[in-house]
C-alpha cells in the first residue's frame, strides 16, 4: 500500500524571529522615518534658498549686463569720435596732395636725359680691357652706379608722380574702410541702444529653442579693439606719409641734379685715381723688365761657365780612369792596392760627384732661365695691357666724359 500511494511534498515550517529581532527591526524602521524626515526639511530650506539665490543672481547678471551695455557704448562713442577727427585729417591731406600733384605734372618737363649714352659707350669700351686689366675696378663699379643714378634721374619725376597718385590713393582706401567700421559702429550703437532699453518684463521677448549656437560671435573683443586700432593708426600713418611726400616734393628737382653732378665728380675720380694707379703699375713692370733680361743674360753667362766647368771636370776624370786602366796591365803581384790605386780611386769618385753637382747645378740655372725668359715674356704682355688700359680710360672715356654737365633747367 505504502508503494502505490504517491509522494506529497510538505512545505518548511515559516521562520521564527526572536523577540530581539523583532525590536531590532522596529528601531530600525524608526530611524529611516526620521531620517527621510529630516531630509525632507532640509530640502524644502535649500529649495527656497535655492530660488532666492537664483533671483538675486538673476537681477546681479541683468544689473552687470545693463552696465556693460553702458560701457560698451562709451567706447564705441569714443571710438566714432576718434576716427571722425582722423578722417577730417585724412581729407585734408588727400586734397592738399592732390594740388601737389599738378606741381609734379607741371615740373615733369624740366628734367631731360642726360649723360646715360656717355656713360654705357665707357663702360663697352672698357670692356676692350685684356688679361688681367679686365676686371671690376672702381671705374667700373662708379660708371655702373652712375648710369643707375641717371636712369634714377630721368624716371625720378614719374616714379614720384606714381607714389603720389599711390599714396591719394592710399588715403581713399583709408578713408574706405574707415567709412565702413563708421557704418559698423551707427549699427552697433543702434542695436545696442535698444538692448539697453529692453527690460525683463518688456513685450516680444522670446527664449531661443534653436539647435544653433545662439552667441555666433567668434571674433574676440581684442580682435574688435585691435581692428579699430589699425584703422586709426593706418590713417595716421597715411596722414603722415602724405605730410612726408609733400617735403619730398618740394626738394626733389635739387636732389636730383646735385646727386647727379656728385656721381660724376666719384666716377671722374675714380678715372684719375685708376690711371695714375695704372701707370704706376706700368711703370713697375718697366723696371722689372729691364731687370729680368739682365739676370736673364747673367744666367746664360751662367750656364756657359758651369757648362765648361763640367768640362774640365771630364777630361780630369777620363784621365783617371786611364791611369786606372794602364795600371790593370800590372803583372802577377804587381797588381797590388797600393796607395797610388786608392787615390785614384778616390779621385774617380769625387770627380763623379763633382760632376753630378756641376750638371744639377746646371739644371737648376736652366730651369731658373726659362722661368726668367717666361717672366719676362709676361711682364711684357702686361706691359701691353696697361698701355692698351691707359689709352682706353685716359684717352677715350675721358676725352668723351669731357662732354658731361648736369645743370638744374
Amino acid at each position: 500500500m505504502h508503494k502505490n500511494r504517491a509522494l506529497v511534498l510538505v512545505p518548511p515550517p515559516p521562520l521564527r524571529f526572536t523577540l530581539n529581532e523583532w525590536h531590532l527591526n522596529n528601531r530600525h524602521r524608526y530611524r529611516c522615518s526620521e531620517a527621510q524626515q529630516k531630509l525632507a526639511e532640509q530640502l524644502l530650506s535649500e529649495s527656497q534658498r535655492v530660488c532666492d539665490l537664483t533671483s538675486e543672481r538673476a537681477r546681479d547678471n541683468k544689473e552687470e549686463t545693463d552696465h556693460r551695455l553702458k560701457e560698451k557704448l562709451e567706447d564705441i562713442e569714443f571710438r566714432k569720435k576718434e576716427l571722425l577727427r582722423i578722417r577730417k585729417e585724412v581729407l585734408l591731406e588727400s586734397d592738399v596732395l592732390s594740388i601737389y600733384k599738378e606741381r609734379i605734372m607741371d615740373a615733369l618737363g624740366s628734367v631731360r636725359r642726360n649723360g646715360l649714352v656717355i656713360c654705357e659707350k665707357c663702360l663697352v669700351m672698357r670692356e676692350h680691357r685684356l688679361g688681367i686689366d679686365l676686371v671690376l675696378d672702381a671705374i667700373g663699379k662708379e660708371l655702373l652706379k652712375e648710369c643707375e643714378v641717371i636712369k634714377g634721374a630721368e624716371s625720378l619725376l614719374e616714379r614720384t608722380l606714381e607714389q603720389t597718385q599711390e599714396q591719394i590713393r592710399r588715403l581713399k582706401a583709408t578713408l574706405y574702410y574707415m567709412d565702413h567700421d563708421l557704418e559698423d559702429k551707427e549699427n552697433n550703437l543702434r542695436i545696442d541702444r535698444h538692448n539697453l532699453t529692453l527690460r525683463e518684463s518688456s513685450l516680444n521677448l522670446s527664449i531661443y529653442h534653436g539647435t544653433s549656437r545662439l552667441d555666433p560671435s567668434t571674433i574676440e573683443l581684442n580682435e574688435w579693439e585691435m581692428q579699430t586700432n589699425q584703422n586709426i593708426n593706418a590713417a595716421s600713418k597715411e596722414v603722415n606719409s602724405a605730410r612726408q611726400m609733400r617735403c619730398y616734393i618740394d626738394t626733389i628737382i635739387r636732389q636730383v641734379i646735385d646727386d647727379l653732378n656728385d656721381q660724376k665728380n666719384s666716377t671722374d675720380e675714380a678715372f684719375r685715381y685708376r690711371i695714375e694707379e695704372t701707370k704706376e703699375a706700368k711703370m713697375k713692370l718697366e723696371l722689372q723688365h729691364s731687370e729680368i733680361m739682365r739676370q736673364a743674360s747673367d744666367m746664360a753667362q751662367n750656364i756657359e761657365s758651369i757648362k765648361q766647368s763640367i768640362m774640365q771636370k771630364e777630361c780630369y776624370l777620363a784621365l783617371a780612369h786611364t791611369r786606372l786602366g794602364n795600371r790593370c796591365q800590372r803583372p802577377g803581384l804587381e797588381l797590388t792596392r797600393d796607395l797610388v790605386e786608392i787615390q785614384l780611386v778616390k779621385e774617380v769618385h769625387d770627380l763623379r760627384e763633382v760632376v753630378a753637382n756641376l750638371q744639377e747645378t746646371m739644371f737648376n740655372a736652366e730651369a731658373s732661365l726659362r722661368y726668367l725668359l717666361k717672366t719676362q715674356m709676361q711682364i711684357e704682355e702686361d706691359i701691353n695691357v696697361k698701355t692698351n688700359t691707359l689709352k682706353i680710360d685716359e684717352v677715350d672715356c675721358m676725352t668723351l666724359r669731357q662732354s658731361l654737365d648736369y645743370h638744374a633747367y
